[in-house]
């Protein structure tokens, strides 16, 4: 007994030694001051957890094109918004509602995204404290679909 008593304590102690998955707030990482609205094609979409990414080519007036990363909620707060995996599609063009990066890179915190189709839906993380955070996976920003 005494032996099994000494292995389960050894496997939950190695579990403790496994790096976990960080969950940060938004204001950990981004700028509630600095809102960006950005108006581009879609190049690559990640659905995972703990947050979902897509990317999307932006092109500025004078023809430079930048590659940026915006970050969302996790795949399944996502489909309760009404979020569907194949919403986004590689070349579709959206306009995404967000705030950047603390570290000035191009990613932000998408948290309102127009879909090709029309609709607007929110992408914030529930309570991660960001604007138009209320603690649901629908979020207080003017405009979001329910």
């Amino acid at each position: 007994m005494k032996t099994r008593l000494a292995l389960v304590f050894a496997f939950v102690l190695s579990l403790s030694a496994l790096p976990a998955y960080a969950h940060h707030s938004f204001a950990a990482e981004f700028d509630g001051n600095k809102p960006v609205r950005l108006v581009g094609k879609i190049t690559r979409v990640e659905w995972t957890n703990p947050h979902s990414y897509f990317y999307v080519d932006v092109t500025t007036p004078d023809g430079k094109t930048t590659n940026w990363g915006v970050e969302g909620a996790g795949p399944g707060a996502l489909s309760r918004r009404g979020w569907k995996k194949g919403d986004l599609k590689i070349g579709d063009t959206v306009v995404v509602d967000g705030y950047r990066a603390k570290d000035g890179s191009n990613l932000i915190d998408g948290r309102r995204t127009t879909l090709p189709d029309g609709r607007i839906v929110y992408g914030g993380s529930p309570g991660d404290g960001g604007p138009g955070d209320n603690g649901t996976d629908q979020g207080a920003l003017p405009g979001t679909s329910k």
